[in-house]
C-alpha cells in the first residue's frame, strides 16, 4: 500500500495509480489489457512455420531474437502457452479461432522439434531445453542448466498434460499420443521417493538415465497427466498415480510447515539441487483447490500449509505492495510467478472467504498488470527498461493465471 501524497512513481513505464487508500490500481481494465497483448502476439513473425514465440525464449520487444540468447526452455514455455491459450479461448467463449491455432502451433512444435531420439531411457520425450536455432532439437541440444543430454523429466509432465488437454480441446491423436509417450516414459522410471529424494531426480540424462539433483519440487504436473489419462480410460497409470500421490501427500505438502526441501528445484537455469521455489508448492496447492471435491478434508489444511510457505519464505515490498518472488536464488517479482501466486491466492480466498487474502491476491495481479504496455507488449520483469524477455515470463505462463483469477472474482476483470 503507497501513500497517495508521495511522490509519483512508474511501474512498468506506466504512472503508478493509487486509491484514496493507497491500494494500487491497475492502469487499465484487465480485460483490456489481456486483449491488447493477445492481440499483440497475433502478429508475431513466424520461423519454420511456427509464431516466433513458440521456439524462441528470449525475444525483444519488436520479436528480434536476442542474439547472445540461443537457449530454449520449450515444454514449460510451450507446455503452459498451451493451457494460457486454451484458458484464454474458453474465457472468450472460443469466437476467435485464432487463439486456438496458436496453441495447435505450440502443441505441433512440442511434437515434431522438441523431443529425445526414441532411444534410451527416456525415449521419445520432450526436452526441457534446447536451442531456437535446430529444427528439430539435435540430440545434444541441452542448454541453460541442463547438460547436453539432459532432460527434466517433471517438464514432461506439463508438456504431456498440456497436450492432453490440446487432444481434449482438438481431437487432434498425434496429441494425445506424445502425452501417452510421455506417461508410459515417466511410469517406467518412477521410484517411490522418501524424505530425501522425489520420485523423479529433477536432470537426468535420457540415454542412460544418470541421475543430477535428487528432489524435483514440481510433482504436481504429472499427477494431473495421470489423472488426464485415467480419464480417458488408461487404467495402466492407476497404481504410479497412487504411488505418486502418497509421496506428495504424506511427504512433500508436510514438508511446507518445516524447510520446505522437498519443494527444491523447478527453473531450468538453475542446478543449486537445495534451491527451493514458489512455482512448484503454488501449482500444488492450484490443483488441490481445483479438485478438493474429489480429496479428503484436509485439502483447506494443506493448501494454507503451502501457501503460508510462499508468503513467508517468497513475497516481499515493491511499491508497498506484496508480491512474490521465484526461488531462493532470484528474489525478483518476475511475471510467470507473481502472477502465479496471485491467481492461487485469489482462488483460496475464493474457497475460504478470506477477504484479506482477496485483497492480497489483487494487489499482486494488478502490479503484474502494469508490465503490459498500451501496444500490448509484455515485459519479463517489471523493472527492465523495455518490453520483451523471456517470453514464459512474459506471456505464456502469466495469461492463465489472470484466467483462473478472473474465474473466481469476474468483477476484478473490468475494475480500473
Amino acid at each position: 500500500m503507497s501513500d497517495p501524497n508521495s511522490q509519483p512513481v512508474a511501474i512498468a513505464g506506466h504512472a503508478a495509480s493509487f486509491d484514496a487508500q493507497g491500494k494500487l490500481k491497475p492502469w487499465t481494465s484487465w480485460n483490456a489489457a489481456l486483449d491488447l497483448e493477445m492481440n499483440f502476439y497475433q502478429h508475431c513473425p513466424s520461423d519454420h512455420g511456427y509464431p516466433r514465440f513458440v521456439l524462441a525464449t528470449f525475444l525483444d520487444a519488436d520479436w528480434t531474437p536476442i542474439a547472445e540468447r540461443t537457449d530454449t526452455i520449450p515444454a514449460t514455455q510451450n507446455g503452459m502457452g498451451i493451457l494460457s491459450y486454451l484458458k484464454y479461448y474458453e474465457l472468450r467463449n472460443k469466437q476467435d479461432p485464432r487463439y486456438l491455432a496458436t496453441a495447435c502451433a505450440m502443441g505441433e512444435y512440442l511434437v515434431k522439434e522438441s523431443l529425445t531420439p526414441r532411444l534410451g531411457t527416456y525415449p521419445a520425450f520432450t526436452r526441457s531445453t534446447g536451442t531456437r536455432v535446430k529444427f528439430p532439437l539435435p540430440e545434444d541440444c541441452g542448454s541453460q542448466a541442463d547438460r547436453p543430454y539432459e532432460i527434466e523429466p517433471d517438464k514432461g509432465g506439463i508438456a504431456g498434460f498440456a497436450l492432453a488437454e490440446l487432444f481434449k480441446a482438438t481431437g487432434a491423436r498425434v496429441y494425445l499420443n506424445q502425452a501417452l509417450q510421455n506417461a508410459r516414459v515417466l511410469a517406467a522410471n518412477q521410484l517411490d521417493g522418501d524424505a530425501f529424494r522425489s520420485p523423479w531426480p529433477f536432470r537426468v540424462d535420457y540415454r542412460n538415465g544418470d541421475a543430477r539433483g535428487p528432489v524435483s519440487g514440481n510433482m504436481t504436473y504429472v499427477l494431473r497427466l495421470y489423472d488426464e489419462l485415467l480419464a480417458q480410460g488408461y487404467e495402466e497409470f492407476a497404481a504410479p498415480r497412487q504411488s505418486l500421490w502418497h509421496w506428495i501427500s504424506d511427504l512433500q505438502i508436510p514438508s511446507a510447515a518445516g524447510d520446505g526441501s522437498l519443494f527444491a528445484q523447478f527453473f531450468e537455469d538453475h542446478d543449486t539441487s537445495t534451491n527451493r521455489t514458489a512455482w512448484a508448492p503454488l501449482n500444488l496447492a492450484r490443483y488441490l483447490l481445483e479438485k478438493r471435491e474429489l480429496l479428503s478434508a484436509d485439502w483447506s489444511t494443506d493448501c494454507a500449509s503451502l501457501i503460508e510457505f510462499v508468503r513467508a519464505t517468497f513475497t516481499h515490498m515493491e511499491f508497498g505492495i506484496s508480491v512474490c518472488h521465484e526461488q531462493d536464488e532470484d528474489k525478483q517479482a518476475w511475471g510467470g510467478i507473481n502472477s502465479t501466486f496471485g491467481a492461487v491466492l485469489a482462488l483460496y480466498a475464493k474457497a475460504t472467504g478470506s477477504a484479506a487474502l482477496a485483497d492480497e491476491a489483487r494487489s499482486a495481479l494488478d502490479f503484474t498488470i502494469y508490465s503490459i504496455d498500451e501496444r500490448g507488449r509484455p515485459r519479463d520483469l517489471f523493472k527492465n527498461p523495455v518490453p520483451g524477455g523471456w517470453q514464459e515470463d512474459a506471456h505464456t505462463d502469466v495469461i492463465h493465471n489472470y484466467v483462473d483469477a478472473i474465474g473466481a472474482f469476474p468483477e476484478w476483470s473490468e475494475a480500473r
